[in-house]
């Protein structure tokens, strides 16, 4: 079904083909390394499944924990810059190419489980890599403010959202061990 590329392997590569994606050219070198290598999977999975597919939009305004995202009908991916500072060969290696595939099986097999049979298969056969639901970066950079509240359990950190709600009134939490409501200051 699926012919046998080495997906690394930069003489396979057409980079005159970017030329033609305006959407993959970036100022930042690791941005221009993500958008070289979304190229390059695509190229891969053409020349395995022997069929065209339309390129994706590509940004790097994601946030939070998440390295990257694929949004299947707006044909998009998104990656978080500050992961990738940290992490960028494991960006090519790893993470464009499994949220290529979420693309990709989208567009062969329309609807499917996120990380199903189907996605699993192109991980193996289009990529030779192994298909991970998560990675497992050091997200500490990315980590946003958080603020301690108490319980009889004891300490429980809620992020600034959560916390901008108790604050405001909008909501209480409840610890989900002794399931008591949670304090921003410790009970006497």
């Amino acid at each position: 079904m699926f012919k046998a590329l080495n997906p690394f392997k930069s003489s396979q590569l057409k980079t005159s083909s970017l030329v033609n994606y305006p959407q993959l050219t970036f100022n930042d070198p690791l941005q221009q390394s993500i958008a070289v290598q979304v190229e390059r999977c695509y190229q891969i999975a053409e020349s395995a499944l022997s069929q065209r597919f339309p390129r994706p939009e590509v940004n790097f305004k994601l946030r939070g924990k998440s390295a990257g995202t694929a949004h299947l009908q707006l044909n998009k991916l998104r990656f978080n810059p500050l992961l990738l500072k940290d992490n960028s060969q494991a960006f090519v290696d790893d993470v464009v190419p499994h949220e290529i595939c979420h693309l990709l099986a989208f567009q062969l097999y329309g609807r499917v489980k996120p990380h199903g049979l189907e996605w699993q298969r192109l991980m193996r056969q289009l990529y030779q890599r192994q298909p991970r639901t998560t990675h497992s970066f050091n997200t500490q950079s990315v980590e946003g403010k958080t603020f301690e509240y108490f319980c009889g359990c004891g300490s429980v950190n809620l992020s600034i959202r959560r916390h901008n709600k108790v604050v405001r009134g909008d909501t209480q939490y409840r610890c989900r061990k002794c399931g008591q409501n949670l304090l921003n200051s410790k009970p006497s």
